[in-house]
């Protein structure tokens, strides 16, 4: 049977697609380019953020850091270069699976939906979605928000939670969003949004950024626990078993709580802003356990 030019095209370009997904090899592509490119946030605090103009700081930084070095003596090679790439919550995942960031440890929930385009690290941390409100809103809890416009960060998966929040408890939210966290919080500080609604540790860390601190409160009850998980591209075994060796060593060694000291219970830029933020039982459970189980 004689196919068509479209069809003969299309199965070249499933046979390419197919080859590449079944050729990925992270490792192999930092050794032939001499470069890894890491991913960051630029308002995720503690994790990944600007503390100033250029490099980014937290938590989550100082993981991919540490992996960084693991790439270079795996490879044998400290001269590999390190470019870094700024991405949102919308961006992150299709410029990972396309090649142009290598890792992403930042502030992304580990979830099944994910799971099918990208694969996780072992979970670093475990949050929960509540709201960050002006003390003047009166705002106490989600119910009185009912009826009013609510903020969340276009991409992520507290949108997704509040919006089915709303549906279930008839509140009837007006969920508007902003192309990132900074975006988010201006809706509410400029009055076109009664509160915003993402995972906790990001509110109280964007909290102690803004002008008057004083001014803010965090509320609401914590909306269904969510682990936190840096993100590599899906069928790559090798480059998995170096990022999941790396956090699982710190985690084994107490470099881990060294870290976690560092950005939740200290000082950190650029307000040296002090979260005192204890470690969850989830998370010190998981420093044993080394899970990389998903949210549903």
């Amino acid at each position: 049977m004689k196919l068509s030019a479209v069809t003969s095209a299309a199965l070249v370009a499933v046979g390419l697609l197919a080859c590449t997904v079944a050729s990925a090899d992270t490792l192999k592509k930092i050794a032939d380019t001499g470069k890894i490119t890491l991913a960051y946030r630029e308002s995720s605090v503690p994790f990944s953020y600007l503390a100033g103009p250029g490099v980014p700081v937290g938590f989550s930084v100082d993981i991919s850091n540490a992996v960084v070095d693991a790439v270079k003596k795996r490879l044998n090679n400290p001269a590999i270069k390190v470019e870094l790439q700024a991405v949102t919550s919308q961006n992150r995942i299709p410029l990972l699976t396309n090649g142009t960031i290598d890792l992403e440890c930042g502030s992304t929930t580990n979830n099944t939906a994910r799971a099918k385009d990208v694969q996780f690290a072992i979970n670093h941390f475990y949050t929960g979605t509540r709201l960050l409100t002006k003390k003047t809103s009166g705002v106490k809890n989600y119910a009185d928000l009912a009826r009013k416009k609510v903020a969340s960060t276009s991409g992520t998966t507290n949108a997704q939670v509040i919006r089915k929040y709303s549906r279930d408890n008839n509140l009837d939210l007006d969920i508007v969003l902003g192309k990132d966290h900074d975006d988010a919080v201006l809706l509410v500080d400029s009055g076109r949004a009664e509160a915003f609604a993402m995972d906790d540790i990001l509110l109280f860390g964007l909290m102690g950024n803004q002008r008057n601190p004083a001014d803010w409160t965090v509320v609401g009850d914590s909306l269904q626990v969510e682990p936190y998980a840096c993100m590599l591209r899906k069928d790559d075994p090798q480059f998995q078993a170096l990022v999941n060796g790396v956090i699982g060593g710190m985690m084994k060694s107490g470099e881990f709580d060294k870290l976690y000291t560092k950005w939740f219970m200290s000082p950190v830029p650029p307000r040296n802003q002090n979260l005192n933020l204890a470690m969850s039982k989830e998370l010190r459970e998981n420093l044993v356990a080394q899970s990389d189980k998903p949210a549903q």
